[in-house]
């Protein structure tokens, strides 16, 4: 639901959309440093070629790619592997607005993903260890008695083998906002010859 009129500002001019870097736009539709950071769905296509979509966590935007990180041992990346393309959507229900985009993936260099886990809190980082197939079949009682014993024996964690993570080159990006006093509307960005082709449509 779209709660006021007010929220959105000057971002229903249409004409500010028009010559805005939609790189930019997404950065500044994002929370802000230190918030939590925003989650993602991410749409990747199965062994079957049916669609697979998740919810992961959007580390950074960097030039014009998005960054999530994972385990190297999940089905996206397996899926990722076979076909490295990837859609991706964003939402905000409360002040009515959603980004969708879609892309080339590869993975994100050694450097990068020992920053990002880094910043990831505690409990994140102990998941990254434990959030395995072996751990999954254990009862409830045991895995909290493991994840509680492996969090008091390791105060410090660094980035397991298992960390790994991906950036979406970005394609097409196409920004929707909602209106409370009029009809929503979406502004589609294209990338063509190494620049960004933007078009207006309908909500």
């Amino acid at each position: 639901m779209i709660t006021s009129g007010a929220e959105f500002g000057s971002d229903c001019d249409a004409a500010e959309y028009r010559s805005v870097d939609p790189i930019q736009l997404l950065r500044r539709w994002l929370p802000p440093p230190g918030s939590l950071p925003a989650l993602m769905a991410l749409a990747t296509q199965g062994c079957d070629e049916y669609p697979r979509v998740r919810h992961v966590l959007l580390s950074e935007v960097e030039d014009r790619a998005v960054y999530f990180h994972t385990d190297s041992r999940s089905a996206k990346v397996q899926e990722l592997s076979r076909s490295s393309r990837a859609a991706i959507a964003l939402a905000w229900p409360a002040v009515g607005r959603q980004v969708v985009g879609h892309g080339d993936v590869h993975r994100a260099s050694a450097r990068e993903e020992r920053q990002v886990f880094g910043r990831r809190g505690r409990y994140l980082q102990l998941l990254a260890w434990l959030n395995d197939d072996e751990t999954a079949a254990l009862a409830v009682d045991e895995r909290r008695r493991r994840w509680a014993q492996f969090d008091g024996a390791h105060p410090q964690l660094t980035m397991p083998a298992t960390w790994t993570g991906f950036a979406v080159e970005l394609e097409e990006l196409t920004f929707w906002r909602g209106d409370p006093e009029g009809p929503s509307h979406r502004t589609r960005f294209r990338r063509a010859h190494d620049a960004w082709v933007c078009e207006e449509l309908a909500g």
